[in-house]
């Protein structure tokens, strides 16, 4: 009866790893929406640390603070309350970058594939120059752009503003190619043609008739996208090119720890890397699943 009312819990149930990652990226979002209830402070409140909290290994090793499970920076910040907050950023970093490719993408796509002509030929031709870019280059050239235009004192206050906004627009062709070509598709159908002899203008047509039947190639791109964009930003920041210090996202983290790595401060880097890693690998197993579910031609 379950996997009848919930087909994607029947997808999810039919393989143990993705339940597993389901349940793990499931908690994974709950720990970032939850941080500030589960964190023992905001480790960027800086009248919450104390120094002599400083450079703490884990709870588990020798001369570690149960307070502290994961160790603590060189600032006496809890190094798991780091991954609470470094979390948040990265999940909206992802969920926004996203969204603004998906949007630019599908209204693009959309527009393209249904009028067609010399319209159709410059979003494609725009869409061939841009894919000649690997998408990290383009998001590192806006943001390097963008940055230098602003003057210095909104560099830092609209840093993660930017960094959404030049991974969302390095990825739109990929969503305007796949909406396009289902357009393409759809729009030879007969409940196309009598939307127009209904009186439709192209706007309704494309809006209320079209766009319901492409939403799930749409919806499978963007779940196993927002890996993509998530491990960009982790790669930007490192970088030094993503979030500021004041607003870190795991890639911050790592960029961060690396610095006492060889120092023997290990946990710094590896909790914040480990998280990163699992963070991704079930965003993955849970889209695949996910197009299983949406992608008829892969049902069981």
């Amino acid at each position: 009866m379950t996997g009848r009312r919930f087909p994607l819990l029947r997808q999810l149930a039919a393989s143990p790893t993705a339940a597993v990652a389901a349940l793990l990226l499931a908690l994974l979002v709950a720990a970032a929406l939850l941080a500030p209830w589960l964190a023992r402070n905001n480790p960027y409140d800086l009248a919450s640390l104390d120094l002599l909290d400083s450079h703490l290994p884990p709870a588990f090793l020798k001369d570690g603070d149960p307070r502290f499970w994961l160790g603590t920076d060189s600032q006496g910040a809890d190094v798991l309350a780091l991954i609470l907050y470094g979390l948040r950023v990265s999940l909206m970093v992802g969920l926004l970058a996203v969204t603004i490719s998906a949007c630019l993408g599908t209204i693009a796509g959309l527009v393209s594939g249904y009028l067609g002509g010399w319209l159709d030929t410059i979003v494609m031709r725009v869409a061939d120059i841009q894919f000649t870019f690997p998408a990290m280059l383009l998001a590192l050239l806006i943001g390097g752009v963008t940055r230098a235009l602003l003057p210095n004192e909104l560099r830092a206050s609209l840093a993660l503003p930017i960094v959404i906004v030049a991974l969302g627009i390095s990825h739109w062709p990929h969503f305007a190619r796949l909406v396009r070509g289902a357009v393409l598709v759809e729009k030879q159908k007969d409940y196309v043609a009598a939307a127009r002899l209904a009186g439709h203008g192209r706007i309704v047509t494309m809006a209320s008739q079209i766009l319901p039947n492409v939403l799930n190639p749409i919806f499978v791109l963007a779940t196993l996208d927002i890996a993509f964009a998530i491990m960009s930003e982790a790669t930007l920041s490192f970088l030094g090119f993503g979030v500021p210090p004041t607003q870190p996202s795991l890639g911050t983290l790592i960029k961060t720890g690396y610095g006492y790595l060889f120092s023997g401060e290990w946990w710094v880097v590896l909790f914040p890397g480990l998280t990163l890693v699992v963070l991704l690998v079930c965003v993955n197993l849970v889209g695949d699943r996910v197009r299983d579910w949406l992608d008829p031609k892969l049902r069981s």
